[in-house]
């Protein structure tokens, strides 16, 4: 009678083969998660920096009020979110920009502050909110650190 099963070496060529399947694939889902990783931080960036931009809209055409001496960008980004008084109406009603400040995908919860006073080189925080980076030391896989996004 002949015994039936698998012997030693057909399981050893089985696992090597598994292993080798395994270790093509783990790179391939690193790199996945970090597409997606940098997918949110473009739609992060574009939302907040959208939203900036409706506020200094706001401000030019009057519907916000400013000092004499501001820039027209939002004092913080909580701001953003909190809404500004529509000074062209009588009930004042706020005008709001972002229903949340997404967080940095890549950098944690803040994001870090560029002011409108400060240089795009060595952005600064300051008394308004310009602009917003990812605080992330990491490399974008286009080369280009996030920074700098």
């Amino acid at each position: 009678m002949k015994a039936r099963g698998f012997t030693l070496i057909e399981l050893l060529i089985t696992v090597a083969i598994v292993a080798l399947l395994a270790s093509i694939a783990a790179p391939l889902a690193e790199l996945t998660v970090q597409r997606g990783k940098e997918k949110d931080l473009r739609e992060a960036l574009r939302e907040i920096r959208g939203a900036i931009d409706a506020y200094k809209r706001a401000t030019d055409e009057g519907a916000i009020e400013r000092a004499a001496d501001a820039s027209g960008y939002p004092p913080t980004l909580a701001t953003l979110v909190e809404g500004a008084p529509d000074k062209r109406k009588p009930d004042g009603p706020k005008i709001y920009f972002l229903r949340r400040v997404p967080a940095d995908p890549l950098g944690g919860e803040d994001w870090g502050l560029r002011s409108y006073a400060s240089s795009a080189a060595e952005p600064q925080p300051g008394k308004d909110v310009y602009d917003v980076y990812s605080k992330s030391d990491g490399t974008g896989l286009n080369g280009v650190p996030y920074r700098q996004w």
